[in-house]
């Protein structure tokens, strides 16, 4: 089959599409035929050995985090699918996979598409929606009445996060700049901040929770908007010890490193009376479900900016990485 396969880290020179073996389904594991696959900041994180500290496959790796497509063979544990079922799913961490003409998930890991949803539009939501879901309804326990400030809403995550802020009821402030305002807009943002124009920390001490997806500049102005006592929850800065204890089982070296590097931002946050938590987001095909419920009642849409053909995948991952993206980006097997 064919794959984008990792050879050595660094820059897409390190990538190449391939010819790869066919992944073999575990017992409980689902074989999929992958349609169309979601691409990440991860991805070219990955690429580039920024997450070694954390995962070190051997390599080659078959790259790729997210998928849908259809279920053509399953191991004899498997209970939940059958041949023929289409399913999304963001695959585990240490298996990846999805950049791939066939890919092997949990079944665990795997939930039955939105039926309103083709293959390009579903592969689009499990590792943004979730990234969502989990930091919005797990860690900072959204109310309805709550005033949560989302950094970068027009990206793939943030597009999510702002819907699903909504469906929990919250008042929802955003960052975008002039050209993503009309989209945040449109899917219930209430505020919106130009961050080209405006300063974020003039907002005054208003939110009850923080969701950041720019880390950095921003981050730091993040800081001073939120009242005493709550939480800012990150996917885009600083790695810290619960990340290590409670997103990657429990590591305890990993958790002293985590400790050490984040000391800056946790003072930081310490100063402001704020709560800082980096999430590393788990695969979840009970939630995975719930998303696709909501996805049929017309409360959360998938937002794609381009399609990229399977053989154009580098590109697809440059564009990415250009941060240009407005919503997902997603490649396409035919």
């Amino acid at each position: 089959m064919r794959a984008y396969v990792l050879k050595h880290y660094g820059g897409p020179e390190g990538s190449l599409l391939m010819d790869a073996p066919a992944p073999q389904p575990r017992p409980g594991d689902i074989l999929v035929n992958v349609r169309a696959a979601g691409l990440n900041p991860v991805d070219f994180k990955f690429r580039q050995g920024k997450l070694r500290a954390i995962l070190r496959p051997k390599l080659p790796f078959v790259l790729g985090n997210e998928l849908a497509g259809e279920v053509v063979a399953a191991g004899h544990d498997v209970k939940r699918f059958g041949v023929g079922d289409r399913v999304f799913a963001r695959v585990a961490k240490d298996r990846a996979g999805a950049f791939a003409e066939q890919a092997c998930v949990d079944e665990a890991d795997a939930a039955r598409m939105p039926r309103n949803l083709d293959f390009t539009a579903a592969a689009a939501v499990p590792l943004a929606a979730l990234t969502a879901l989990q930091a919005l309804r797990d860690e900072l326990h959204v109310q309805p009445g709550q005033k949560v400030f989302i950094s970068g809403g027009a990206g793939g995550v943030g597009t999510f996060a702002i819907q699903i802020a909504k469906w929990l009821g919250a008042h929802v402030t955003t960052t975008a700049s002039k050209r993503g305002e009309a989209l945040v807009r449109s899917l219930g943002c209430d505020e919106v901040i130009d961050y080209t124009a405006q300063d974020i920390s003039k907002a005054g001490r208003q939110f009850d929770a923080g969701f950041d997806l720019i880390g950095g500049k921003t981050l730091e102005q993040m800081f001073e908007v939120m009242k005493p006592g709550t939480r800012i929850v990150s996917v885009a800065a600083m790695s810290e010890p619960q990340t290590a204890i409670r997103d990657l089982g429990g590591n305890r070296a990993l958790s002293a490193v985590f400790w050490l590097i984040s000391y800056g931002i946790r003072s930081r946050a310490r100063r402001a009376g704020v709560s800082y938590r980096y999430l590393f987001m788990h695969p979840s095909g009970t939630d995975l479900a719930q998303l696709a419920e909501l996805i049929e009642q017309g409360k959360l849409q998938a937002i794609v900016d381009r399609t990229y053909p399977f053989a154009q995948i580098t590109e697809a991952l440059d564009y990415v990485e250009s941060g240009r993206a407005k919503g997902k980006v997603v490649v396409t097997n035919p």
